[in-house]
């Protein structure tokens, strides 16, 4: 049987690797899991092919007898949000977040509104790649109705962040689906809204959808210009946050995820969630201030997973993606930009002032193409090649691709869930040191040899 799913939902090029034959069969296989009945929430972004899978999706929920509960161009959120309040079964939502606007894919929520573990993708699968449907006659087919869910979605972000008043911030939604959410819902906590890519377009003019540091350079110098408090931008399904601060500068990931840990856990023993690409400055912050902080394996399922186990109070990712599960335990990119101004005007300060606070780690990255096929022969090399090169007494943690620990520094080795990548990250108290472990590392892979041909080259 073949692999669906990936680190977060299915994703692929379209009319390539995602089809509309595959949309209509991926509704069909997740119907039949449901037993052929119940309510399913459909959700989309703004990417020109996600109407077009959107009503194929939809086809096979129906001829499986379930009924659709279509929401229209929405955040990712927001479908996890209405799959809950809705008490639907299931919930998907049609999007590639912050991959090129060529991709798109599919995302599943169960009924509580988190996201499909391995075990519900592993039955899904096996009735996709099996074609075990099983649907319902003419008569019996499910119904689909309309439903407009932003206004009580933004109705409880709001109830759950206090801001005070006037802040000016520039929001950055690289036409994605969170150009209907972030921007009214900062105009309703008082803030001054300044827009910047928030007109909903699936070509995606204005930037790449990923909101890296690179993309976001029209976004820095607008804060500058305008004398901003902040700038916050989204990818394309927003559930993803980054935060620009008031010098017109990107703020790394795992500084603001620092931050946002230290202040969620303000006030009760709760702990908090991470993953294994993380900074050391999280666990530094979290437990300097009495926190207790868990890693999980990359991905927003494994954080939220951990988040239900550890009945944790937040969770998230270096790439932004924040969940609150107090509100939803999905990632949600607009909830994630009001809790950062909540904790402006919970301490009074600007964000570079709180970024003073934090103690200094340098983080480096860089990822290797590599064929899918190879990705588990490659893993199973990489620990014994990498032990020689960092030193035998490196602590080893295999949770998700191979993770060493050593004085000075760590080093993240893992395939990518999304894309034919093996991505490596390194941490050292300089940029020089986390360079070099990278550079090495990159060195070593590209060595990797296999019936004499390269396995690895640079990207």
């Amino acid at each position: 049987m073949g692999r669906l799913f990936g680190t977060s939902g299915v994703r692929g090029v379209v009319g390539k690797d995602v089809t509309p034959e595959l949309a209509m069969e991926l509704g069909f296989s997740v119907a039949t899991q449901l037993h052929n009945a119940g309510t399913v929430v459909v959700g989309r972004d703004t990417r020109t092919t996600s109407e077009m899978l959107e009503n194929c999706l939809i086809s096979g929920l129906l001829s499986g007898g379930c009924d659709v509960k279509r929401l229209g161009v929405v955040p990712t959120s927001a479908v996890s949000f209405a799959t809950c309040a809705q008490k639907a079964k299931a919930g998907v939502m049609v999007t590639a977040s912050h991959n090129p606007p060529e991709y798109n894919g599919f995302k599943l929520f169960d009924s509580s509104g988190m996201s499909y573990m391995p075990q519900l993708e592993g039955k899904v699968e096996s009735i996709f790649f099996g074609k075990l449907w099983t649907g319902k006659p003419w008569n019996e087919i499910g119904k689909v109705e309309e439903l407009e869910v932003l206004p009580a979605y933004l109705k409880v972000l709001a109830a759950a962040v206090k801001v005070a008043p006037g802040y000016k911030v520039v929001v950055d939604c690289g036409n994605g689906a969170g150009s209907a959410v972030t921007p009214p819902l900062l105009k309703e906590l008082g803030c001054k809204v300044k827009l910047l890519n928030c007109r909903p377009d699936g070509t995606f003019p204005g930037r790449h959808p990923e909101p890296s540091p690179e993309n976001l350079k029209e976004l820095c110098r607008l804060v500058r210009s305008t004398h901003a408090d902040l700038g916050i931008a989204h990818d394309g399904d927003a559930d993803r946050v980054v935060i620009v601060d008031e010098t017109g500068e990107v703020v790394k990931g795992d500084e603001v995820l620092a931050l946002m840990a230290a202040h969620m856990m303000e006030g009760n023993g709760r702990p908090i969630v991470t993953t294994v690409d993380a900074s050391g400055a999280v666990d530094e912050f979290v437990k300097g201030r009495g926190g207790k902080l868990a890693r999980t394996k990359v991905g927003d399922v494994s954080v939220a997973v951990e988040i239900k186990r550890r009945d944790a109070v937040f969770g998230g990712e270096p790439s932004g993606a924040w969940i609150f599960p107090d509100i939803n335990i999905a990632p949600d990119g607009p909830l994630g930009a009001a809790k950062v101004l909540e904790l402006l005007s919970a301490s009074g300060k600007t964000m570079s002032q709180l970024l003073d606070a934090l103690p200094e780690y340098h983080t480096a990255r860089e990822k290797v193409s590599c064929k899918e096929a190879r990705k588990s022969v490659i893993m199973g090399e990489a620990t014994r090649r990498l032990r020689k090169e960092f030193g035998r007494g490196a602590a080893i943690l295999k949770m998700d691709g191979v993770r060493l620990d050593f004085d000075g520094g760590w080093l993240l080795v893992r395939p990518s869930g999304t894309e034919p990548y093996i991505r490596v990250t390194a941490e050292g108290r300089t940029p020089d040191q986390a360079k070099d472990i990278v550079k090495r590392t990159v060195k070593l892979l590209k060595k990797s040899r296999r019936r004499g041909r390269w396995i690895f080259r640079r990207r």
